[in-house]
């Protein structure tokens, strides 16, 4: 396949300090490059689409204005440090097109966007190679690290590439303070949209202003029209010659001109193909769309062994279970409280909003504060803050947490995402370190882990734990799980299952050891047991939904057979495996011990990542034979 648009012949701009403004040349020039940039990143995040692998179209599409002429300024003069540094690791895209300009990528690459092994992830990591020279994706996390560039390098200039939604993490008021105490040459370059993952900053957030608080912190504020280029060219070189820390702040809409997801939250994310057809269509580029329309996606399914061929999304259940606990409720605004941070959809909080308004609130891309303010609403008994986000920012709220514990709040807390299966955006959002979770003195601590293997389970597990004192954490993962069965071939977790929180659940008895495992590694397991039974090898299978409560009965059944093997998608310094050998131990059982695990770096693609772990059910019954 042949990328469809011509960008062999793409010449760069090159501008200088010295010039006040575009030459009626260059602006032509401008224009023509801006096009067709856009109309590139309009093709192959919806060519990854028709895929199956998303891509976040509207943020990379929205930049390439202000890209385009810092990349002028960057080869005009040597005083601009050469990086395409952006806190927003959404619009990634725009950083391989880069490389594929500056020649560190074969055009053709931009083909395999978000494919597994292709080495173009959902967000930038690090690969110098390959023409990308930082890693991002956690919001907030960007800047600070970009004013010790500018430490490092003195006599340049840094160029920070952001937006309204990233801007909402407390972190870049810290970098603010920073870069303007310390006068450091760091420039700001932020797409103001006013769209964020689940609404409009405007709407949730009235007051908050990027101008306005920036300007607050000491900075140099310019506010621009984003697609006037004359205006954005000034203000850019504006802040590029001031000294001191500064910002531009682009306004526009979401996705200017792109049919269908202009002006929406939906262009945050990959363009739906039938609105990219019309987009392509409208500009010509009928190659684009022909291929877009042609591709062909394999979309055989795996069935697995001891589950079923139908699949539920336990993030999405999630909400639809505590609605239903809401609805019996009498005024439940009294008694909880619904503080989502931007992913609603993500974690099924949409759900409660739609159904229950009154006890949601739209927190934005605030984490801290929003698990916080959860932790204050719930801090009486009898009342309860519920709060949402992925399991991979887990890794921010751990200082909350423990205040939280301290102040004998009662959150429930839903972490979506957790693990590696289908994790396109790759290792930053890898949902690995949830045991951080657990953090606490072990005297009177009733901090709960929970990760239910399926739908049915989790429908089980939140009716039982909802009014629970103390911190309760539900783990839940980005791809859809099978339902788990019982050897008669009925649902394991179906009528009449009732769930115990502290009780491990034998899913198959088995005297030639046991696999210890939970959440959408359990399914995973239990193929690869019913394989090995097949062959006359009894292994069995014991699931582990609360995962950190050990089961002494349990613990005794499996620490008196030949060997225990821990399998999950869970960082193995930190995951399950790390404590259960150890809980073997301190019982005096000592089985043959192994786990399986996160180990490595992501490599894209979806479903792929669980087996570039070795977790799959092949890698299971390859660590099953060597302890065997």
């Amino acid at each position: 396949m042949t990328f469809p648009i011509d960008l062999i012949n793409f010449q760069p701009l090159r501008f200088t300090f010295d010039q006040p403004a575009l030459t009626g040349e260059q602006r032509t020039a401008l224009q023509h490059k801006v096009q067709l940039v856009r109309d590139s990143l309009i093709f192959y995040t919806a060519l990854a689409n028709v895929k199956g692998l998303g891509g976040h179209t509207g943020g990379a599409y929205d930049m390439v204005p202000e890209v385009v002429i810092v990349d002028g300024f960057m080869k005009g003069e040597d005083r601009v440090f050469p990086v395409y540094f952006d806190e927003a690791g959404h619009r990634v895209a725009i950083q391989y097109l880069m490389a594929v300009l500056n020649g560190h990528k074969p055009l053709e690459d931009l083909l395999h966007y978000r494919e597994f092994g292709k080495g173009l992830y959902g967000h930038p990591e690090r690969d110098e190679a390959a023409g990308v020279f930082f890693s991002s994706g956690r919001l907030g996390h960007l800047w600070s690290y970009v004013n010790g560039v500018a430490e490092a390098n003195p006599d340049k200039i840094v160029v920070l590439f952001g937006s309204d939604g990233s801007q909402q993490e407390g972190a870049d008021a810290e970098a603010a303070r920073y870069a303007v105490a310390r006068r450091l040459p760091v420039k700001l370059i932020i797409d103001d949209n006013d769209v964020t993952i689940a609404g409009h900053p405007s709407s949730y957030l009235p007051g908050y202003s990027v101008g306005k608080t920036l300007a607050g912190h000491g900075l140099a504020v310019t506010e621009t029209d984003g697609e006037d280029l004359d205006n954005l060219f000034a203000g850019i070189r504006g802040a590029l010659t001031g000294s001191g820390p500064a910002a531009v702040i682009c306004k526009r809409k979401m996705a200017p001109s792109v049919p269908g997801i202009e002006g929406l939250p939906k262009g945050h994310d990959v363009i739906p193909v039938p609105f990219a057809i019309e987009y392509l269509e409208a500009r010509g580029h009928h190659e684009a769309v022909r291929l877009l329309r042609e591709t062909a996606v394999d979309k055989s399914k795996t069935v697995y062994l001891g589950s079923t061929s139908e699949t539920g999304k336990c993030r999405d259940d999630f909400g639809k279970i505590v609605s239903g606990l809401l609805d019996g409720m009498d005024e439940p605004s009294r008694k909880v409280l619904v503080v989502d941070s931007d992913l609603e959809g993500s974690c099924g909080l949409h759900h409660i909003r739609k159904n229950h308004p009154e006890v949601f609130v739209h927190g934005g891309i605030m984490e801290r504060n929003n698990f916080s303010v959860a932790a204050g609403f719930g801090s009486e008994p009898g009342r309860q803050g519920i709060f949402g986000t992925f399991s991979a920012f887990l890794e921010m709220v751990v200082s909350e947490i423990t205040m939280a514990r301290l102040n004998r709040a009662n959150v429930l807390a839903h972490f979506s995402h957790a693990g590696v299966d289908d994790m396109a955006d790759n290792t930053c959002h890898f949902g690995i370190n949830t045991f951080f979770a657990d953090n606490g003195l072990e005297e009177g601590d009733c901090t709960r882990l929970y990760f239910p293997a399926d739908t049915l389970q989790l429908g089980a597990m939140l009716p039982r734990i909802f009014n629970d004192p103390g911190l309760r954490f539900i783990f839940s993962t980005r791809s859809a799980t099978p339902f788990i069965l019982k050897e008669d071939g009925e649902r394991y977790y179906g009528d009449g299952y009732r769930f115990e929180p502290g009780r491990d659940e034998v899913i198959r008895s088995g005297d030639a050891g046991y696999i210890v495992s939970y959440g959408e590694m359990l399914y995973r397991c239990l193929d690869a047991v019913e394989q090995l039974r097949q062959e006359g090898i009894g292994v069995g299978l014991i699931n582990k939904p609360t995962l950190n409560v050990v089961d002494t009965e349990t613990l005794a059944l499996v620490g008196a057979s030949p060997f225990v093997l821990v399998v999950e998608s869970q960082n193995v310094k930190t995951g399950l495996g790390s404590r259960f050998g150890t809980w073997l131990l301190e019982h005096g059982l000592r089985p043959k011990y192994g786990r399986l695990g996160t180990t490595r770096e992501g490599r894209g693609g979806l479903g792929e990542q669980v087996v570039h772990q070795g977790c799959d059910p092949q890698g299971i019954r390859r660590a099953v034979s060597s302890l065997l």
